[in-house]
């Protein structure tokens, strides 16, 4: 199902749910280790609620640039996100793809050690550690991706994938790589999936995620005017280079204030609504 709107920015409400910023050193390192993560084990950056819980949980997957930016800081948008789930009483496992493994980027790499498919294991890994915790309620769990951890989400919600035991209630990715999955007939979501992309997006562009929409029943939300990384905080609007998979190897990225807002209240509505105690 495609919604090709624009949802109306809510000042009030973008401001009453921004993250204090206050939880950023709070994150819990995790080790894990699981026959599920096909490239071995991996860490883990964890944020909870205060209290024993048990919470929801949310699964959270990087991008291509990793979690981590050069200078070693987590990136400014997984931190933003995983201060607003947690401030709405969610606990939020960002799982570590890349560093355990010897990896800092792979944005500008062809040839590359790890793929979604790959990273797919990661987050069905983190999705058992997850139930296994005492604090967390192993029947409320979602997925969340960026970029390739979008494309990563795609791989992760197909029909057959995980099998039995703790599963994901609901999904979102944010402007994933639609093209493989778009070629692939065969391939079905097996929970609910929604996909936040720019209409401008010259990097993963539009046009398979929308056709995911119209073949899977997808429901796909396109921002007129957005680029790629558009719910990141006060990303100045720029043209990436040396891109590996996007065409002409450039592509633009940066915040579209109107399109962040947007996707911050449908997001949380999403999770209010897949994540509510049966």
């Amino acid at each position: 199902m495609l919604d090709f709107r624009l949802w109306a920015t809510r000042l009030l409400l973008a401001c009453a749910i921004m993250p204090s910023g206050a939880a950023a050193a709070r994150f819990e390192h995790v080790e894990i280790v699981s026959p599920l993560a096909r490239k071995g084990p991996f860490t883990a950056r964890m944020l909870r609620p205060a209290g024993n819980g048990p919470f929801a949980a949310v699964v959270a997957l990087h991008g291509c640039g990793g979690l981590f930016t050069r200078k070693g800081e987590m990136q400014s948008r997984e931190v933003d996100w995983a201060e607003r789930l947690v401030a709405a009483g969610y606990v939020v496992l960002l799982p570590d793809s890349f560093t355990a493994r010897g990896i800092s980027e792979i944005c500008t790499v062809k040839e590359r050690s790890i793929h979604p498919q790959d990273r797919a294991g990661d987050a069905a890994a983190a999705a058992r550690w997850l139930a296994d915790q005492p604090f967390v309620d192993a029947s409320r769990l979602a997925l969340v991706g960026w970029s390739n951890g979008g494309s990563t989400v795609l791989w992760t919600v197909r029909e057959g994938f995980m099998g039995q035991g703790a599963d994901f209630r609901a999904a979102i990715a944010f402007y994933p790589g639609c093209r493989v999955m778009a070629a692939r007939p065969q391939w079905r979501p097996r929970l609910p999936l929604t996909i936040f992309i720019g209409g401008a997006d010259d990097w993963t562009p539009p046009g398979p995620c929308r056709e995911l929409g119209l073949r899977a029943g997808v429901t796909v939300i396109e921002y007129p005017g957005a680029y790629h990384g558009f719910d990141a905080p006060n990303s100045q609007i720029r043209v990436r280079s040396n891109l590996a998979l996007a065409k002409n190897g450039t592509a633009h990225v940066g915040t579209h204030p109107a399109a962040r807002a947007a996707a911050i209240e449908a997001v949380m509505g999403l999770l209010r609504s897949a994540l509510e105690r049966p």
